[in-house]
């Protein structure tokens, strides 16, 4: 399995024109014919193309370098040469290309299926049959080809998901995210187990969802802590939250503030979007009451309790994140 890259640096060309031709008309009996050299071919252009099936960036980050063909050049008996090949670069949905000196968003890819022509190849030069004239019948001259160009571009990938998955380190979240999709992360029983976002996705009879595990976030995170501003960038992509809060944590409502605050200090707007608040680990002693304080922490706000494990409120859970993705929770 491909690592997990969410950020590449990659430089980008597009292909030079082919040379016109030099060309005159030479048969058996026709020696001294007129010019017929031919145009020179298109350089490739470089498109960018979205693809669905891609959910990391690691592709760019082993290639990096990515060149169109130079169009080929015109011959005689008036010719056209080859034009170029397009070179594409497939990037996953959510990918934001820059500019690598300035930093400046170029386009935000964020649609499957979705092009970008981004660099136009140069194009072909004329041969020398357009320089013909009544008074310049052998032109020993044909246009060069015009060159491509070539830009340095940084992409990142924020990804798209319906509902983020968020909660602090050994919240449940691989766990649920393993239990609800068909989605296998690493799951162990200590912090940062997960290093990178996962991608599920939870079929509920003719629709689909998809589903992110957003890697755990601490206090602090909003300041750079640990990996936190990569970490929270993934937030923006997801249309709905589900708040992951471990029961066996002695102050669950403590927990549920700090994910709060480090949301509401990375960016205002992610407390104003869709969401649910899941106690995890429903089956451990002593988590129902727990839950009840959770409860009164939300303020009001639906509060389901689960268990992965044992599979305790996860029809329920099923039910809502549907409700939830249209905005209904």
């Amino acid at each position: 399995m491909d690592r997990f890259v969410d950020e590449a640096l990659i430089e980008v060309s597009s292909g030079d024109g082919g040379a016109g031709s030099v060309h005159f008309r030479r048969e058996k009996f026709i020696p001294k014919g007129g010019p017929d050299g031919g145009d020179g071919g298109d350089g490739g252009s470089v498109l960018f193309i979205v693809r669905p099936n891609l959910k990391s960036l690691s592709r760019l980050a082993m290639q990096r370098v990515f060149r169109a063909e130079n169009g080929h050049p015109g011959g005689g008996q008036r010719k056209h040469g080859r034009n170029g090949r397009d070179v594409e670069v497939a990037l996953p949905p959510g990918s934001l290309v820059k500019e690598a000196e300035s930093g400046r968003l170029l386009r935000d890819l964020d649609a499957s299926g979705q092009s970008w022509l981004f660099l136009k190849g140069g194009r072909g030069g004329k041969g020398n049959w357009h320089f013909r004239s009544p008074t310049r019948q052998a032109p020993l001259y044909a246009q060069k080809g015009l060159p491509g160009s070539s830009r340095r571009l940084v992409v990142e990938l924020n990804l798209i998901a319906d509902v983020g998955l968020v909660g602090q380190p050994n919240a449940g979240k691989s766990t649920l995210l393993s239990a609800l999709t068909n989605a296998r992360p690493r799951i162990a029983p200590y912090p940062f187990t997960t290093r990178s976002p996962h991608i599920g996705v939870l079929r509920l009879g003719d629709s689909e969802l998809v589903l992110a595990d957003i890697p755990g976030i601490i206090e602090g995170a909003s300041l750079g802590v640990g990996l936190g501003l990569r970490f929270l960038k993934h937030v923006n992509r997801t249309r709905a939250l589900a708040f992951l809060i471990d029961l066996g944590e002695p102050e669950p409502g403590g927990c549920f503030e700090v994910l709060r605050r480090e949301l509401e200090a990375y960016d205002p707007d992610l407390l104003a979007r869709p969401r649910l608040l899941l106690g995890t680990k429903l089956d451990l002693a002593g988590s129902g009451e727990r839950l009840q304080e959770l409860r009164r922490a939300a303020g009001g706000g639906r509060v389901l309790g689960i268990s992965a494990w044992s599979g305790q409120g996860m029809e329920e859970l099923r039910e809502a994140l549907g409700e939830l993705s249209t905005g209904g929770a």
